[in-house]
């Protein structure tokens, strides 16, 4: 794999706002991790969001069941 680490780790060139970069650096951020946190971020948003879609159908069949039947074992809540 080009630009991988022994550790798993992939060297990048990245294009960031100049005024971002310095403000974190100002604050003592560490830029890597800062862009890693991120990245971890967005991954962990974009497959929440796929998962859902790719269970929309299944959600939708069970809130209309729960609609028309109410909800499995309704009958032993104790609230």
């Amino acid at each position: 794999m080009k630009n991988a680490h022994a550790s798993g780790r992939q060297r990048l060139n990245l294009t960031l706002p100049g005024a971002l970069v310095e403000e974190a650096k100002a604050l003592g951020l560490n830029l890597s991790r800062a862009c890693e946190s991120g990245l971890e971020a967005a991954v962990a948003a974009e497959r929440a969001r796929r998962w859902q879609a790719e269970n929309c159908a299944f959600f939708d069949w069970y809130n209309a069941k729960v609609e028309a039947d109410g909800l499995i074992l309704a009958q032993y809540r104790q609230f």
